[in-house]
Order: C-alpha cells, then sequence, then structure tokens
C-alpha cells in the first residue's frame, strides 16, 4: 500500500468532509500541512495574524454550514487564536483548529514553542486533544468534524506534533465516514404543551436565533410566519430567514412587544444581556424556550415549557400541531410600535447635514446591495446602527461576532465570505475603532485578490463606550476612549488596495460606487473612511 507524509493524511482527511479552504500564518510545525493541501486541492489561505485565521475558519462554518479550518503553529500561534475559538463557542460556530507542537521526543525540554496546548484550549473548545500517532490522523479528524457539528455546534482543537505530520503511514481512510449530525425533535409531550400556549394565546410573539442555522429545516420560519400571525424577531445568525418586507418581520418594536406578549417563544438563543437575562418580559408572560443546549433551559428566567431539541424541526411540529394562528389585533399593535420606532429614523436617515449622519451613510450603502450580498459587522455602535438600517432578504447575509463581542473579527469573515461566494459583494462594516486590530489583513486580501469593501464610520472615538464614560464621570475623565480622525483610507492604499476619503454627504455616493468599481473591476479591496456625526440613536444602548 502507499505511504503518505502525515500532513496530507490530514489533508486527505479534510477534503473527505468537503473543505475547500485552509487558513493558516505560516508556522515550521505545521508545513506538511500546507504540502498536503495542494495535492488535495484545498487551497491554503494566509493571514497575518493567526486570529484572523480563527474567524476566517468561524466566518467560513458561518456561510457554508461547514466546520470551517484552521491551522497555526506551536506556542504563540496557539495562543493568538484563542480569542477567535472562544468567539465560535459563545457564539455555537463549528470549526477545527489544527495546532502546531514541538517533537514528541523533545516535549518538556524546552524545544521552540513547547506550551501545554491542551490545558489552554479546553475550556473554550468542545474537545481539545493530542493526536497520538500518524496512523490515527484521519480518525481523529472524522471524529472532530463530528463533536464540532454535534448538538450546539462549536470550536474542536486538534494538537499534531511535527513529527506525526512529517512520519509516513499508509494511504487508506478510516473505517469512519463523514455523515450529518443528528437534529433532535422536541418531546411530543412539550411540544404538545407549547402548541396549547400557541393555539390559546392572543398576543404571541417569537424570538429566533442563530441556532436555527444548523437545522436541516431550510425555509421553515418562511413557513410558520405565513401561517401565523404573530410579530417575528430575529436575531444572529438568523437574520434574513424571513425578507425584510415581510409583514410579520419586526425589528424595532420588541420591547414594546414583550412588555405586551401573553406568550413568547424563543427559539435557539440565551437568556443573556439581549433579553437582560430574562427580565425583558413580564412575570405574567408564558414563556416557551427551545434549544440544542439543555443547560440553557430555564437558565436566568422560569418557564412554562422547556424543549430540547432543534430549532426549525420544533418549529415544524408546532405548525404541524397548529397550522394557522390568527391574531390581527394584536399584530396591527405591533406594527404601529414598529412604524412609531421606524419613524424616528427618517429624520437621521435623509438628514444633508454633514459630516454626514451614521444612519445616512447606511441608507447609502443598502442602496447599493443586492439581497444576496454579504454584511459583516465589526465594531459597536456604528455597526449596531447599520444592523437596524440595512435590509436582509436572505439567510447567511450577515455576520457579527455574536455575544462575546469580538472586535476585529472582520478581516477573517469578510475573506471567507468572499472566497465561499465569489459573486457576491461582501461588505465590511466597521467603527474606526475596530479597524485598528486586523488592518494589515488589507494586504493578506490585496495579494491574494480577495477584494472586499470596508466601509469606516469614523466618529474619532469608541463611543459606545464613550457615551456612558462620559455620563458617570464626565468628558474631561472619559480617558481613554478618544480617537483622532485618522486617515484609515491611505493605510489601505498603501497595502494595495483603493481608498476613499469622505466629509460630506455630496462625497458620499461618488466614493463608494469607487469602491465597489475598485472590488468588482480592479479586483482589489477597497476602504472608504467617512467621517461621521454624532447621533443620539444609539443612546442607552448597553455597554456591558
Amino acid at each position: 500500500m502507499t505511504q503518505v507524509h502525515g500532513g496530507r493524511l490530514v489533508a486527505k482527511a479534510l477534503a473527505r468532509h468537503g473543505t475547500t479552504h485552509l487558513f493558516t500564518l505560516c508556522g515550521g510545525h505545521i508545513q506538511a500541512i500546507y504540502d498536503g493541501c495542494l495535492d488535495e486541492g484545498i487551497r491554503v489561505v494566509d493571514v497575518r495574524h493567526e486570529q484572523t485565521a480563527g474567524h476566517a475558519a468561524d466566518g467560513y462554518a458561518r456561510m457554508t454550514g461547514r466546520p470551517g479550518v484552521c491551522a497555526v503553529t506551536a506556542g504563540p500561534g496557539v495562543t493568538d487564536v484563542v480569542t477567535a475559538a472562544a468567539n465560535a463557542q459563545r457564539a455555537g460556530i463549528p470549526m477545527l483548529i489544527i495546532g502546531g507542537a514541538g517533537p514528541r521526543a523533545l516535549q518538556d525540554m524546552g524545544s521552540l514553542q513547547d506550551m501545554n496546548h491542551l490545558e489552554l484550549m479546553r475550556p473554550i473548545t468542545k474537545w481539545s486533544v493530542a493526536v497520538p500517532s500518524t496512523d490515527r490522523i484521519q480518525e481523529y479528524v472524522d471524529s472532530a468534524f463530528r463533536i464540532a457539528m454535534a448538538g450546539v455546534p462549536g470550536p474542536v482543537f486538534l494538537e499534531m506534533p511535527l513529527d506525526l505530520l512529517m512520519n509516513w503511514a499508509d494511504d487508506a481512510p478510516p473505517a469512519t465516514a463523514p455523515q450529518a449530525a443528528p437534529r433532535p425533535g422536541g418531546d411530543p409531550v412539550s411540544v404538545a404543551a407549547a402548541a396549547k400556549l400557541l393555539a390559546e394565546s392572543e398576543r404571541p410573539m417569537f424570538i429566533v436565533g442563530t441556532q436555527l442555522r444548523w437545522s436541516p429545516r431550510e425555509g421553515v420560519v418562511r413557513r410558520v410566519a405565513d401561517a401565523w400571525q404573530a410579530p417575528f424577531y430575529l436575531n444572529g445568525m438568523a437574520r434574513g430567514a424571513l425578507p425584510y418586507e415581510h409583514p410579520n418581520l419586526m425589528t424595532r418594536s420588541r420591547k414594546f412587544a414583550l412588555s405586551q406578549a401573553d406568550v413568547c417563544f424563543v427559539f435557539g438563543t440565551p437568556f443573556d444581556f439581549r433579553l437582560d437575562y430574562g427580565r425583558a418580559l413580564p412575570a405574567s408572560t408564558k414563556l416557551v424556550q427551545v434549544d440544542l443546549d439543555g443547560a440553557e433551559l430555564g437558565r436566568n428566567r422560569r418557564l412554562d415549557v422547556a424543549i430540547h431539541g432543534d430549532s426549525g424541526v420544533v418549529l415544524e411540529q408546532l405548525l404541524e400541531a397548529v397550522p394557522s394562528k390568527k391574531a390581527e389585533a394584536w399584530l396591527s399593535a405591533v406594527r404601529e410600535a414598529e412604524t412609531k420606532s421606524r419613524a424616528k429614523m427618517l429624520a437621521e436617515i435623509e438628514s444633508e447635514a454633514n459630516p454626514p449622519n451614521p444612519l445616512r451613510v447606511c441608507s447609502e450603502l443598502g442602496k447599493r446591495l443586492g439581497k444576496d450580498d454579504v454584511i459583516i459587522g465589526d465594531g459597536g455602535d456604528f455597526v449596531a446602527t447599520a444592523a437596524y438600517v440595512l435590509k436582509l432578504e436572505a439567510p447567511q447575509v450577515w455576520m457579527d461576532p455574536g455575544p462575546l463581542g469580538t472586535l476585529g473579527v472582520g478581516p477573517g469573515y469578510a475573506m471567507a465570505a468572499k472566497l465561499t461566494r465569489p459573486d457576491a459583494n461582501v461588505v465590511l462594516v466597521y467603527g474606526d475603532g475596530s479597524f485598528g486590530f486586523h488592518a494589515l489583513e488589507f494586504e493578506a486580501m490585496a495579494r491574494q485578490g480577495i477584494p472586499v469593501v470596508a466601509i469606516i464610520g469614523n466618529d474619532a472615538a469608541w463611543t459606545q463606550i464613550r457615551r456612558g464614560q462620559v455620563e458617570l464621570y464626565g468628558k474631561e475623565r472619559s480617558v481613554a476612549t478618544a480617537l483622532d480622525h485618522t486617515r484609515y483610507e491611505k493605510v489601505v492604499e498603501a497595502l494595495g488596495g483603493f481608498g476613499a476619503y469622505v466629509e460630506t454627504v455630496a462625497e458620499l455616493g461618488p466614493a463608494l460606487d469607487a469602491a465597489f468599481r475598485a472590488a468588482n473591476e480592479e479586483k482589489r479591496p477597497a476602504c472608504v473612511n467617512v467621517k461621521i456625526a454624532t447621533s443620539d440613536f444609539r443612546k442607552g444602548a448597553i455597554s456591558v
């Protein structure tokens, strides 16, 4: 039987699972994997910081529905990817992190970059193990993919020492084979109880979150929203499951609906800070929670019905039990609250004042996006504004870090999105603070022909933090929250991309058009750095 080196076995296993891209920053400990990828047709995408490689693997998973893969060298390579792993864990994103290590014969002898990777990664992954031998590489990769996708998805870590990757073994696939993770439905008794609450309710509402992304029941939210007259609120990766113009999709009235609903259904999103730890609903409101993680059921808030299962499958079960639901008066009241809230945005969206209002900037950007274009949010205040203004018409067209709130995710997400959807415009919406985390990745984009368009809302501040700090301590004591109106687009130009600076509404449209031309015609990344005005739109938003 033919023998191949361990790096080739890694690549063979990845290819069997449909992996098309490996994200990495080069390191001597893992170079055999690159060699294997060349033979297996897997594109090696190299970035300028391991954290970006991790975020790119995360973004790949969000876009494709399959675990993304990154490979990092030993020691600082692994420590640099920690933030990306923690972000993926909190957001429930499946990914495989391969970490290099020194030769096993030199362990604990002080070899270059030697450290205990496994204990470091164990708290922030679903599985953190060292592959024991070259001939078991494919077996462990198979297990890693299954574990990453099982239950609530998440990251896994495989340590692969240098000698294991360089050694040779038989070129034979393991007995295991790729298989789809099971997605359980809810217990029939619990589903029946939830269906009874829905059927008897006068003011039902639905909140659907990220876990919907991993459900095999595509299009189920559209089917239930067409059948049930009730407000639907989508967060995380559920955004886009209903088109923006669907009559039951609401974005600006959730606080009102939570205060008035008689029963609230929460699918695949925890009762964390986004729902005020369950306190956003009155105690009198009946509550049904559906989650793949049994530990999340009833956390922070007493439930009337708890259903351990897949969001899409349970929605389908409920639809079978309750084929239609009429609540016209209730839906009309929520729409009225929605209309009033949106109306408050119009003055800022239509403002001609200079520098441009952030809502106006987001509106002008939205006019240039198609329903299949991808938007990445990397930042605080400006990105949160964009999330309210930009209209999402399809799933997986919006990505943000999720509940860990990690800044700097943008370049990795954007690269993964553009590589997996090359025909779509990929737009990275930045705060000026978040741009500074991984600005050098524009060099990686320019060098490898990954034409992403970035829009920076530049208000010369860490505004989401600064706003509260000023209120607490006064402007003169708001240290560490001020920036300058730095010409960030010049950085992108120096790295091989297109740059434009905007200070007026009149300059905004032409600059955006030029950036999209640079990306689509010249195939280079682009950055529009917009000096934005201050706005009270986000006043009162939480920063902790």
